[in-house]
Order: structure tokens, then sequence, then C-alpha cells
């Protein structure tokens, strides 16, 4: 009922909005599972081989198994009070549970905020506190590499500090991850049987340093429930609830230019489609196929094409808990031959990491099963595209590198297999629906060969609708600057051919390891160390991570730049208030920052500085021109 699209993307004519289908009535999880268990009879196909972080350690669950296992999930939510258009934050590892509780909240209607486990507490208090979460799902540890994270350990603090703002939450669902019965300091004891899910000799092959690791995970027996506990008495019925096309399907936090993380927000039928649709197409999806893709679900990608995409389609995917290089450089060329994977989809900081492992890992292993390749997060640079083609898929698998958002839902741009002629770099045309254009800092579209903004002149159905409790920052951020266009806030460059080659961020973002990090939030983290009274960040070139963070610090009187204070700032400053993935790589003591004589920070200039670069163009607007000489003579050895 109603037109299949209304929009405005124009603010000078009044509220920007996106609708598509509304009025429609649906229900995603439905359609990911009820309709490839009943219509398509795909109830005993395997929706994921699950693979732990140690070699051995796996499990599997087919369509049926996980309509069931979602079913009594979205009960115990349901006894649980929890509503249509509630919030509830997801704070888990790369777990089976994670993909049952992102649909269990959706078969109920209520929206759920997933925070990627790596993030530190007071990053996850923001995100609770942001969207007003009533309830958290954790786990109590686990394992990345041969580290030990306790995850229950740093969910307290979040919830500690939830509480001490004034917004307590009513409970805390804990899945037994590593499967220990553990006693709280306190004396309470988690009474749920442990899960047997490390065969012998895989705890063998532990580390001594794992081995020694025996978390207490703390408990409150007012506010803490044992996941297992929950679902051994929960009905594996449940009735869906009926969602209109845009109602919201689930908020994720991606960093803002302010430093504040921005909600981005997403609807359930737009989404599903557009989902559904560019993964089909874009990994040339048959129905034989084992796909794999290496994102953590705490991003978009996970959300996209691990969750929903893949299970819209009845497809079989492998989930990895673990990472690239543990035990050993080719554990994920052991998991392509162990489960047959045909499509393969990972990111660029990922293969520059392999590659510079070597080929050997890789040609060990046969991989003959791989007929799709795939790059998402950043830009690929061609000499580790061209690795990937040659090494990896054997001159034989065509590379599909995707350029898209958090925003955007899905593929932007990018290659279809075997359709589209590959340049190495370049994600290279819009996917169906996509309109994009290149615009100069005037507002004008540029034809032809071009290099500028990239902006879109339409939307498509996976698209962000605002971001959460907070529209006016979504209107300003992503189209005041060009009215009547979406804007990314990144470069972009049109070749003759028409091919599109992303050339990076141009707002205050900086992309490490793939993962979108605002240099103010940075700051902002450095600032809160005692010793800083200012503080400035920039983007370096990293072989591995592609960009890495390069930070100038300005020190109050009676402080000295001393090697236990950049390792505070790493450690108190950045890795507890942010996570590990925002650790710089470089910290430079700096007498004074260059600035113009409004005050404000030439950040231009001091990347140039960063990377030892004397051609710093004009300067005569810097108000105190005379400390660059000593910022480079200050600069850290960047040489790896």
């Amino acid at each position: 009922s109603g037109p299949f699209l209304r929009y405005n993307f124009d603010v000078t004519k009044g509220k920007i909005f996106v609708e598509w289908m509304k009025g429609a009535k649906t229900n995603i999880c439905y359609n990911l599972l009820d309709r490839n268990v009943g219509e398509k009879k795909l109830g005993d196909k395997v929706a994921f081989y699950w693979e732990g972080n140690e070699p051995g350690d796996s499990m599997k669950i087919t369509y049926g198994e996980l309509l069931c296992k979602v079913c009594q999930f979205a009960n115990v939510l349901r006894n649980h009070g929890v509503k249509k258009g509630d919030r509830i934050s997801i704070y888990l590892p790369m777990i089976l549970e994670l993909v049952i509780a992102m649909l269990a909240c959706a078969r109920i209607g209520a929206i759920h905020s997933v925070v990627f486990a790596g993030f530190s507490a007071d990053s996850l208090c923001e995100r609770i506190l942001d969207c007003g979460c009533s309830l958290l799902i954790t786990a109590d540890a686990f394992y990345r590499g041969d580290k030990l994270v306790n995850l229950k350990h740093i969910a307290d603090e979040a919830l500690q500090k939830s509480k001490d703002k004034g917004f307590p939450l009513k409970k805390c669902i804990v899945v037994k991850h590593l499967g220990r019965e553990e006693i709280a300091a306190d004396g309470a004891c988690s009474q749920s049987p442990p899960l047997k899910r490390l065969c012998q000799d895989v705890q063998e092959k532990k580390t001594e340093s794992s081995q020694r690791l025996h978390p207490k995970i703390p408990w409150d027996p007012h506010m803490d429930v044992w996941w297992q506990d929950l679902m051994s008495g929960a009905s594996t019925e449940c009735e869906p609830e009926w969602c209109d096309s845009e109602d919201e399907l689930f908020i994720l936090y991606t960093s803002g230019s302010t430093g504040k993380p921005k909600g981005v927000l997403h609807t359930v039928g737009g989404y599903m489609l557009y989902a559904a649709t560019s993964f089909k197409y874009v990994f040339d999806y048959q129905p034989e196929d084992i796909y794999w893709c290496t994102a953590d679900i705490g991003w978009i990608t996970g959300h996209s094409y691990i969750t929903y995409g893949p299970l819209a389609n009845g497809a079989t995917s492998v989930l990895f808990e673990g990472i690239p290089t543990y035990p050993d450089a080719g554990r994920m060329w052991s998991i392509i031959d162990k489960y047959k994977v045909t499509k393969f989809y990972t990111a660029p900081t990922a293969i520059r990491l392999l590659m510079k492992c070597g080929e050997e890992p890789v040609k060990k292993h046969s991989r003959k099963s791989l007929k799709v390749l795939g790059t998402v997060g950043e830009p690929i640079n061609p000499e580790a595209w061209l690795w990937y083609y040659r090494v990896v898929g054997e001159e034989r698998c065509p590379i599909v590198d995707t350029f898209w958002q958090t925003e955007t839902g899905g593929h932007m741009l990018t290659p279809l297999p075997a359709a589209t002629p590959m340049k190495p770099g370049s994600a290279t045309f819009p996917f169906f629906g996509v309109v994009p254009a290149i615009m100069n800092e005037s507002g004008e579209e540029l034809e032809g060969e071009a290099e500028g903004y990239l902006v879109f002149k339409q939307p498509w159905p996976g698209i962000m609708r605002t971001l959460y409790g907070n529209h006016q920052q979504f209107e300003t951020t992503y189209f005041k600057k060009f009215p009547g266009y979406y804007v990314t806030g990144d470069g972009c460059r049109r070749d003759k051919d028409g091919y599109y080659w992303i050339t990076g961020r141009i707002d205050d973002m900086l992309n490490v390891s793939g993962h979108l990090l605002s240099t103010a939030e940075v700051e902002s983290a450095l600032l809160g160390h005692g010793a800083v009274s200012e503080a400035a960040v920039v983007s370096h070139p990293h072989p591995l991570k592609g960009e890495c963070l390069y930070c100038f610090v300005t020190l109050k009187d009676g402080h000295e730049f001393t090697k236990n204070l950049t390792d505070e700032l790493k450690k108190q400053g950045i890795r507890e208030k942010i996570g590990p993935i925002a650790t710089p790589d470089y910290i430079q003591y700096a007498p004074s920052l260059p600035k113009t004589r409004s005050g404000k920070i030439t950040r231009r200039i001091l990347r140039k500085i960063a990377q030892n670069d004397r051609d710093l163009g004009d300067i005569s607007t810097l108000v105190n021109p005379g400390i660059i000489n000593q910022l480079f003579n200050n600069r850290c050895d960047t040489k790896l």
C-alpha cells in the first residue's frame, strides 16, 4: 500500500528521508530461517560451520537447528520483558550464539546493537547509553590467538559505568563459552555445567601461556544469568513479530569525525533486500557453495555478509573465531581446504599480513575449491591484489574488490565475477541501482576522467535511514555539503575507462586495518591523561594495516616525555578508552603544534612531518612557523 520508494536528498527542500516499500509487512528472521526450512526444504542443510580459535575445535548447525535455537532465545528475550522496538546490546566473540542472538532480536522486532568484542569497557558503555539498551548479552571469556580476553570482566566494568551514569541495565545474559565453572571473588558460584568443546589433543597444543591462564568470571546472582540455563527450558516455537518494511532492524556504531560514535540505523525491508541481492550477485552465489567471510560480526561486513545476506540465500558459511596467523600462517588456507570453501571474502590488511609470511604457507594447501576471491574494508594496493590473485587464486579466481560503508548497508562499487574486466586496486563500477558521481569542492559534477568527492545521486534499498537519536547530525554529515546528494566522505578517481578508484578519506577519519577510527576520538583519549595538554593525530602509511596512527602530544609543565609515558598513553589512554585497534604506532613529543592565526591545528602539515616530507606548501598562515623544524627533528623512526 503506497509508493515503492519515497525520498528527499536535498536539505534545502525539507527533512531528509528514505522510505522503501513502506506499509509492506515482513519479518527478516522469517525470511532467513522459516522460509528456507519450510518452503525451500533446507532444514538439513548446514547454515554454519563454526571453526574455533584452536584447530580441531569445530561444530556445525543446520538451518533447522538454527531456527529452533533462535526461537528458543526469542522466547527467552520475551520472558525477560523484551518487546518490539527495545534495544538489546550484544557483546560477543565470533560464536554461533552471536548469530542466534541477532536473529532472535529480529524475530521479535527488538533492535540489536552489536558491539565488537575488541572494544573497551568505555566504548561499550558509551554505546549502551547512547541507544538506551535494556539488556546485555555477553560471554565469559574467549581466546584470540593465544591471548585470553576476559570478556565478562570488561562487560561488568561497562555495566558499572552505565549504572554510575544513572542507567542501570536489567539483566546480563552470559554465554558459557570457555566452559569452565568459575567461582567469583564473592563466593557466588555458577552452576551451569561446562561445555566440553576442546578435545584432549587440542588442549595439549595450546601454548604454555594459554594453559596457565584460568580466568575467574565475576558473577552477580541478582544481575547475571547463564545463557545455557535460560535456553534449557525455552520452547522451540516462537511466532515472529510482523514488522513494517521501514521498522528499525539494528543500530551499528561507526566512528564519527566529532569523536562520538554514530549509531547508524538500518531498517528491515530495504536492508534485507539489498543484503540478499548484493550477496547473490557479487559472489555469484550457487546452492552448492561454501562461503567464508573472515570479518567480525561486530562490523557491518559481518552483519551483511555473514549473518543476513548468506542466510537470506540459504547459503552455507564458515564462522571463524580465530586470527589468520594462529597457530601459524597457514591457518586460513587449511580452513579453506577443510571445508572446501568456494567463495572467500577478506580484508587487504589480512592479505598484506599473509603476503609478508611468503608463499610457502599458502602453497602447502590445495585451495582447489576456490572460485571467487573478495576484498573489503579499505582500498587494496595493486601489489597485494596481484599476490592475492596469483598466489592464493592461482590466476583462476576473479577478485571482487568491494567498496561500501556501514551507512550503505551493502556493496556500492564492485566488479561482478567473470563479468567485469578487473583492474588491480579499482572497485570498478556501481552495483545495481547505484548512481555515483564525482564532485569538486564547488559542488559541480565532474564528467569523464576526474578526481574529487564520491557521492551518490539517489537512494538504494540498503541505505541507512538516520543516526539513532540525532537526525540533525545525519543530515549535516551526509547531505549538507552537496544538497541533493549522499556524501560518502571518501575521495575517488574515475579513469578514462569509467572505472572508479577510492583514494581514501577526505574528512578527519582514519582507516586502520579496515576499521574506521576518528582522529577526534583518539585525541580525546590522549587528552584524558593528566600529562597531556594538546594532542593531534594523523594518518601514516603502514605496509600491513594500510594506515596507522601517528600522534603528536604537547605536555603540561612539570612532565617529561619518557618511554613510560608513551606506554601509559597507549595502554591507559587509548587501549582502555577505545580498544586495542586504536593503539598508535607512533607518539611524538611536540613542544607545540603548528596552528593558524585562528588557533586551528594544521593537520596537513603534521601529516607531512610524520612522513618526513618537507614539501610543505604554503605555511604563511601559521602563527608559529618556527616549530616546524623542531617537529622534523623530533620525528619518530618510521622505518619498518
